[in-house]
């Protein structure tokens, strides 16, 4: 590596002590070139390759493992589940990546004495950086056409896949020693399950509140698809009730408590299969149809408040302009890393590594500090979004300066 600089550097200093123009060391900066990019292109895709498995993985977990467990997907059917989540995870890895990458390679190179000798042969930082940058903007076209699009699809996609799967067999839904959760207003936990026959069986149903008005356990029942209706039907037996329906929240009073011999129960399925029930966030939203909403809420409608109208709109500008900003954030990352990648002169990858994390961290709490005020439309949270970026550009700017000064 050392050789290749000071080969470099030879034949540029050579050409400066002859007289000769710049054309005689052009083919050298076009190598310089390559190899910078090439060094840095790899080092990012690591970079991203290795942020994007752990995040999927903790959306994995998250999202999916539920229903992988409880047999209502099964690993082959949830491996193209896993892919639509890629894209949703990129948006947040291509900064890190890039970030990361650049600080690698130029804390290497700056180890290895390869950016002085660069710098001894009258290379600016600008000029040796001019590859990075050059790949940056490669990288925000890239995130910008991910975060308009390709995300939102793919995150669509991914829900209406689930939902198709579990309907499929929606008895699995009640899955043993779980307190299961997905259905509206009610809360229900089996001890044991066979087929469609239920044993020991607790079911809280709740009010708008989320307050339990009224409590069951049976010693056993039997659950059937009602397709036709889009329900559960549960029939206990043996089932007692405590009933607080009147007084949900003052438990001084002693509640209502009867004995069933059968109670039949149904359980809507409309939160998890209904029409009504995928609906889609904005920011699951492609670039046109953020653009269509804000259209629609620009013009006034009177089953709809000035306020609420206000505030529905400026959730659609903060979407469009969050990932606006996410994807300018390589560009951002990518000025700050040169400078300080030269600086750190590390080889140690856990050192680069930490100064990466540590910077990311700042910058995403910056954009977590002005998502707070999304709920106040008058403070204009949708371009106070890009005041993480700006303070990058202008610490990158003073770094630059500082840099090309030493």
């Amino acid at each position: 590596m050392w050789g290749f600089a000071r080969g470099w550097r030879s034949n540029a200093e050579l050409a400066v002590v002859r007289g000769e123009n710049a054309c005689t060391i052009r083919p050298t900066l076009r190598l310089l070139d390559r190899y910078i990019f090439g060094q840095v292109l790899l080092a990012c895709l690591g970079a991203i390759g290795f942020f994007t498995f752990i995040l999927l993985t903790g959306n994995v977990l998250r999202e999916l493992l539920g229903f992988i467990l409880s047999g209502q997907l099964t690993w082959w059917t949830a491996l193209p589940l896993i892919g639509m989540l890629i894209p949703f995870v990129v948006v947040y890895t291509l900064p890190m990546g890039m970030l990361c990458g650049i600080l690698l390679v130029l804390g290497r190179m700056s180890a290895e004495s390869e950016t002085v000798a660069m710098r001894a042969a009258g290379q600016s930082l600008a000029r040796i950086a001019a590859p990075i940058y050059f790949l940056a903007g490669l990288t925000v076209a890239v995130a910008l056409a991910i975060n308009l699009y390709y995300m939102p699809v793919a995150r669509t996609r991914q829900k209406q896949e689930l939902s198709r799967l579990v309907r499929a067999d929606p008895l699995k839904i009640i899955v043993p020693k779980t307190f299961v959760r997905d259905f509206r207003n009610c809360v229900i936990y089996v001890y044991e399950k066979k087929g469609d026959e239920l044993r020991d069986v607790w079911l809280w149903q709740l009010d708008r509140e989320q307050r339990v008005i009224r409590f069951l356990r049976a010693e056993s029942g039997h659950i059937e698809l009602d397709e036709a209706n889009n329900q559960l039907l549960v029939t206990l037996h043996r089932a007692w009730e405590e009933n607080r329906e009147k007084t949900p929240e003052d438990y001084r009073k002693n509640p209502q408590n009867i004995f069933f011999e059968t109670w039949p129960a149904t359980i809507s399925l409309n939160r998890l299969f209904g029409e009504q029930s995928f609906r889609r966030k904005i920011d699951w939203y492609t670039l046109p149809e953020l653009l269509a909403e804000d259209a629609r809420l620009s013009k006034p409608d009177p089953t709809v408040s000035d306020l609420e109208r206000a505030k529905l709109r400026m959730k659609v500008k903060f979407s469009l302009q969050d990932r606006l900003s996410t994807a300018f954030t390589v560009l951002s990352f990518a000025l700050i890393a040169v400078p300080l990648g030269i600086k750190v002169s590390r080889r140690e990858t856990s050192a680069n590594l930490g100064v990466a994390l540590l910077l990311a961290l700042a910058y995403y709490f910056l954009t977590v500090m002005v998502e707070w005020l999304n709920g106040h439309p008058e403070l204009r949270p949708d371009l106070l979004l890009w005041t993480p970026n700006l303070i990058f550009v202008v610490v990158a700017v003073w770094l630059h300066r500082r840099a090309e000064r030493a």
